[in-house]
């Protein structure tokens, strides 16, 4: 299976460490490692990061090709800190380089030829007017390629019109329970008190969504498909940092989809995938697939 994903590239930048991450470049990664095939389109800055990430890139096998080169703005970066909940917190200095890919004819043609079975896209680098637009020509180029929208709204990085044409645009949708929540207060809470099987059932019929996946953290996660809910309950593990375990959960999700496995098999899978990630520190830590199916019976390779 090849995957086109389009967005950011950047630094994760803790009080005491540099790690390489990005909602889209970790999903990539986690893809390429479960052995499909993902071409990411990006851009990196001409600086140490930039530099550094292209070398990254290429020791985690991913293809360069539509990664572009910037030179008046620097690579991007977000500094995180963890909340009284344990989750991260991010700042994300705008504009970064991700924020000028241009979209070059030649790199479209080379994607449209290439024929991927799914285009990955979230809300940050959609933020640009551009970067929308050229996002939304990408998936109509690209049909009957299936859209998988990794919302990850980050404060002061979305906005709820944007959410909404993103999520109209989308075969699958994936958030979490955070998410769910705030989405619903903006558009439904004037009308039922929250939960999350209606939720999913009105977003899906009102954006023409096919499936939805909620993550819960540790408790696993929530799948709406085919009109039918379904909760998976997650792993237990030493958590050590949060960050790329939601892209995890991603690639491992689209990856037993795309595969043909039951609902309850693919989600399962990505919990146990998340989990792992989780457990490690780092948005891309080493993983193997023997680790998946050590701790789920579920999985079928």
């Amino acid at each position: 299976m090849l995957v086109c994903g389009v967005g950011e590239v950047l630094w994760d930048i803790f009080p005491d460490k540099e790690t390489f991450g990005g909602a889209a470049l970790n999903f990539c990664a986690n893809l390429q490692r479960l052995g499909d095939a993902a071409t990411l389109v990006s851009a990196v800055g001409n600086d140490r990061l930039g530099h550094l990430a292209l070398e990254r890139m290429h020791l985690l096998g991913l293809d360069t090709m539509a990664v572009q080169r910037v030179e008046d703005l620097p690579t991007g970066t977000a500094a995180i800190s963890t909340g009284p909940d344990g989750e991260p917190a991010f700042s994300i200095p705008r504009p970064a380089a991700f924020d000028a890919i241009s979209p070059d004819p030649s790199t479209v043609a080379l994607l449209v030829a290439a024929a991927p079975r799914w285009l990955y896209f979230g809300t940050l680098l959609q933020t640009n007017p551009c970067m929308e637009r050229f996002t939304t020509e990408l998936a109509c180029k690209l049909r009957p390629a299936g859209t998988f929208y990794d919302m990850n709204l980050r404060p002061g990085h979305w906005n709820l019109p944007l959410v909404q044409r993103l999520s109209q645009l989308s075969t699958i949708v994936k958030m979490n329970e955070a998410e769910a929540r705030m989405l619903h207060a903006h558009t439904q809470s004037g009308h039922r008190a929250f939960s999350l099987d209606a939720f999913c059932r009105i977003w899906a019929s009102t954006y023409d969504v096919e499936i939805i996946c909620i993550t819960l953290g540790g408790s696993g996660c929530l799948i709406y498909a085919q009109e039918d809910v379904l909760l998976v309950p997650g792993f237990k593990v030493t958590v050590c940092d949060t960050v790329g375990s939601g892209d995890a959960f991603a690639s491992a999700f689209l990856h037993g989809y795309s595969s043909g496995w039951t609902i309850a098999q693919t989600a399962r899978f990505a919990n146990a995938l998340g989990a792992i990630v989780a457990s490690r520190a780092g948005a891309t830590p080493d993983w193997t697939m023997d680790e998946i199916a050590a701790i789920t019976p579920a999985y079928t390779g």
